[in-house]
């Protein structure tokens, strides 16, 4: 099986290579301004942001022997220190899963049951997407291949009355683990945010101090539209960490930094595929070496262009 790594650094690829054509493989002091202009841009097109970018290519800049290795230490100085996932003196561990429709949530949550049950801890799962009766059925199927328990009920039922029974169960059968799904919610309609209020706000009543955790799970490759959802999604769910997903389906590898650099989020998971082992637990430097190119990478021909 391929090392944690390896498929990181291939899911990435992408992102990888779309920087690789534009950033500067020998001394800075001998590249003109607009070759540094380009390396802007080309962070800029990967989503790290006009203003990280901008940060981030001054901070390079000085390191005049190795600018590869300023911009790497540039972008790991973005994320916070590792921060452990709150552990619970007396289980269960009760995890609230948002975000809007098409970021892979539903996929997400069936991973991490998986995950919890291979430490050999009881999961169950509530349906609380009950709007659609797909999104629970796709659930469904993940729940049992995990060896996991769900709670649902009829297409259309209060989504937080499922949260309150599913918690409720949990406690009652003394489950390690109780993860809520929720209906996927966009953002700008408050109707839906205020439901989802009210389903955190209900899961505290079935457990006093939960939900333990609320992860946000993102599309890598919505650009611009996931630092709007985090900062809806924190203001009404409260948001303890981020799952961004789908990196390896576009260049836009660089939003990962942009979301931690602008909130400051534990970035608990990131998704490179469809596969089990293709979710995996976030590492920064590990993100950082798999996203920026080695120098035998460099496009150099475009570099040997702007000094010639």
């Amino acid at each position: 099986m391929a090392s944690l790594f390896s498929r990181l650094k291939k899911g990435l690829s992408r992102s990888r290579d779309g920087l690789a054509q534009l950033i500067p493989s020998n001394n800075s002091d001998t590249q003109p301004e607009i070759v540094w202009d380009d390396v802007e841009d080309a962070l800029i097109m990967a989503d790290c942001g006009p203003s990280l970018s901008i940060k981030l290519i001054e901070q390079a800049k000085k390191n005049k022997k190795d600018p590869m290795s300023g911009l790497k230490q540039a972008m790991l100085a973005r994320f916070p220190e590792s921060k452990p996932i709150h552990k619970v003196d007396k289980p269960p561990f009760v995890l609230l899963v948002v975000g809007v429709n098409g970021t892979g949530k539903t996929t997400t949550i069936g991973k991490l049951a998986t995950m919890f049950r291979q430490q050999g801890k009881s999961v169950l799962v509530g349906a609380g997407d009950t709007f659609r009766a797909a999104a629970v059925d796709q659930l469904a199927v993940w729940v049992e291949r995990a060896g996991a328990d769900m709670v649902r009920q009829h297409e259309g039922a209060d989504p937080a009355a499922v949260a309150f029974d599913t918690v409720q169960r949990g406690v009652a059968r003394q489950y390690d683990v109780v993860i809520i799904d929720t209906a996927g919610r966009v953002q700008t309609d408050k109707g839906l945010m205020d439901e989802l209020a009210k389903v955190r706000r209900v899961i505290g009543k079935g457990l006093d101090g939960s939900p333990h955790e609320v992860w946000h799970v993102v599309d890598g490759g919505t650009g611009h539209n996931a630092i709007v959802q985090v900062d809806k999604f924190r203001e009404v769910a409260g948001t303890t960490g981020l799952i961004i997903t789908k990196l390896d389906g576009s260049a836009k590898g660089g939003i990962v930094v942009q979301l931690s650099d602008t909130y400051g989020l534990p970035i608990r998971y990131v998704g490179v595929g469809e596969a089990l082992e293709d979710l995996m637990p976030f590492d920064a430097e590990s993100f950082v070496q798999g996203l920026l190119p080695e120098s035998s990478e460099f496009n150099n021909e475009v570099i040997d262009d702007e000094v010639g």
